[in-house]
C-alpha cells in the first residue's frame, strides 16, 4: 500500500495514526516550530499564546492536576504516541514515511486527535530516517521545550516516549492480527528494535517485560492509578509531610 499526497491510508489505521492535510478549518495554527520556541519575555503573538502552556493549563484542567509537572508529562505523553503512532504506522503499513518537520506540522493544542496536527505540506522520507524524523526531531525539542516551562524531569519524558512506542507497536499488532495483515505487525517490531537502542530510551523499558522504569506521575490526578506498564504495583504513597 502506498501513501497517497493527503495520507489517506493512514485512516485504515485509526485513532492516534491519522494525520489530517490541507488547511485546518479553525483557521491559521502555530506550528509545532514556534510551540517548541521559547516564548520570551513578552510571549509569542500567537492565538494560543503559548501553545505548549496552553495545552499544559487545558490538560491541567481536565485531569485536575496537582502540579503543573504532571499535567505536562500527561501532555508530553499524548503528543508522543501521536508522533510515533503516524510515523511507525506509515512506515510499517506503507513502507513510506512523512516527513514530520516541524516547521510543516501545525498544531492546534485545544484539538484532540486527529484534529490537533496538520501537516502543510506532504513529502515523503526514507523510512530509516524514523529517528531523525521522530525522536531527534520532534521528541527532543518538545523535552526542551516543556523543562523550560516546567519541573520535569528528562528521565520521566523519556520514559514517556519509551512507553508510547512500545503502545504503538501493540497497537499495530492487534490491528495486524484484526486484519490478517502480519506483515505490518512484524515489520513495526522490527522498526522499534533500533530506535528503543538509541540511548536516549535504552533502558526506559524492561526488556523482558516491556514495563517502565519510571513514572507519568498520573496516580497523583484524583482518581488516577497506575497504567498498564508502570514500574509501580500500586499507587505510592506519598512521603510525610506531602500531599
Amino acid at each position: 500500500m502506498d501513501l497517497d499526497p493527503e495520507l489517506k491510508a493512514l485512516d485504515a489505521l485509526g485513532g492516534f495514526s491519522v494525520l489530517r492535510t490541507g488547511v485546518p478549518p479553525r483557521g491559521p495554527l502555530p506550528t509545532l516550530a514556534s510551540a517548541f520556541a521559547d516564548p520570551g519575555p513578552e510571549g509569542p503573538a500567537e492565538v494560543y499564546g503559548d501553545p505548549m502552556t496552553f495545552r499544559v493549563r487545558k490538560v491541567a484542567r481536565s485531569l485536575r492536576a496537582p502540579e503543573p509537572r504532571v499535567a505536562a508529562s500527561v501532555a508530553q505523553q499524548g503528543l508522543a504516541a501521536r508522533f510515533w503512532s503516524i510515523a511507525l504506522g506509515a512506515a510499517a503499513l506503507c513502507g513510506q514515511l512523512p516527513d514530520l518537520d516541524p516547521e510543516l506540522l501545525h498544531w492546534d493544542p485545544d484539538a484532540g486527535a486527529p484534529d490537533d496536527l496538520w501537516l502543510g505540506e506532504v513529502r515523503f522520507r526514507p523510512v530509516s530516517d524514523l529517528d531523525a524524523v521522530v525522536r531527534a526531531g520532534l521528541l527532543v525539542p518538545l523535552s526542551a521545550a516543556l523543562r523550560s516551562r516546567h519541573r520535569v524531569s528528562p528521565a520521566l519524558l523519556w520514559g514517556n516516549a519509551g512507553s508510547a512506542l512500545a503502545g504503538t507497536v501493540r497497537q499495530l499488532g492487534r490491528w495486524a492480527l484484526a486484519h490478517g495483515r502480519p506483515d505490518v505487525g512484524e515489520r513495526a517490531r522490527a522498526l522499534a528494535g533500533p530506535l528503543l537502542a538509541h540511548p536516549d530510551l535504552a533502558g526506559t523499558l524492561d526488556p523482558g517485560t516491556l514495563r517502565r522504569r519510571s513514572c507519568c506521575l498520573y496516580y497523583r490526578v484524583p482518581g488516577g492509578g497506575v497504567c498498564g506498564d508502570c514500574c509501580f504495583e500500586r499507587p505510592p504513597r506519598p512521603a510525610p509531610g506531602r500531599s
